[in-house]
């Protein structure tokens, strides 16, 4: 049976170990057929020997979503291992120590201006370096946390998001005439690394536990990785600027 993105090219980001997020979604991509590129930043060794625990071995290309000159060579850098891209994850995300947790209103604006930086403004700048390999009916799918309400020791990562959330719809209108949809996946609390540097995440799973209409598991990030591999493949045409809740129901409780 042909799977759900056989043939697909798809770069995606954000693979720090196999407990990310972005790690499933390749397992999950490469299952339905597509052909994945990761990129890494920092512990590179670290991101190929992940790479290798795919069902298929993947490429995985440097990238600081901070340095210009990466994201100016992405495109030449890619095209050493496929031919053009059909679709792309940003799954990107860092705030410092005193943007999570310490109070709010502490935080300096070097801070939040790396937060900002590397969680949203990175969306519109991984867009435009990918754009040239990016083919019509293509997909840009962004992972997401619900910012449309305050969380606990969440702090700065809120209005980054909230951000991101606006840098997403502004994607949709700019891309649609290269026929690129843009949406993003909002996703409920998954223990991976990077939630573990959150303090007060065991407070969300707790929360996600107790209220989540459909139950919710924050050791199981398929869920995630299967909605986000739907946005990537051909069967929502004409969805551009969604966000789409995989969270097992807590968004519409009103908590």
């Amino acid at each position: 049976m042909t799977g759900l993105l056989e043939g697909k090219r798809l770069l995606i980001t954000g693979v720090i170990t196999d407990a990310s997020i972005a790690f499933h979604v390749a397992k999950v991509a490469q299952e339905q057929g597509a052909q994945v590129v990761l990129t890494g930043f920092g512990r590179m060794s670290l991101v190929e020997r992940i790479a290798k625990r795919l069902p298929n071995p993947a490429p995985v290309v440097e990238l600081d979503v901070q340095n210009q000159e990466h994201l100016d060579t992405l495109a030449d850098r890619v095209r050493e291992h496929v031919d053009g891209l059909d679709g792309l994850v940003h799954a990107v995300g860092y705030a410092p120590p005193s943007c999570l947790g310490a109070p709010f209103m502490d935080a300096p604006w070097e801070d939040v201006a790396t937060a900002m930086h590397v969680s949203a403004y990175s969306y519109k700048a991984l867009a435009a370096a990918a754009l040239p390999l990016l083919t019509r009916g293509s997909s840009i799918v962004g992972l997401d946390f619900d910012a449309r309400q305050v969380w606990p020791a969440y702090n700065w990562m809120g209005p980054a998001k909230a951000a991101f959330e606006s840098i997403n719809r502004y994607l949709a209108r700019d891309l649609g005439e290269h026929g690129v949809r843009v949406n993003l996946v909002s996703a409920g609390p998954v223990r991976t690394m990077a939630a573990k540097s959150i303090p007060g995440f065991a407070d969300l799973e707790s929360l996600w536990a107790e209220k989540a209409p459909l139950g919710w598991n924050v050791d199981d990030p398929t869920p995630v990785a299967q909605s986000v591999c739907g946005l990537l493949s051909d069967w929502f045409p004409a969805t551009t600027g969604s966000m789409v809740f995989v969270d097992g129901g807590v968004h519409f409780l009103g908590l």
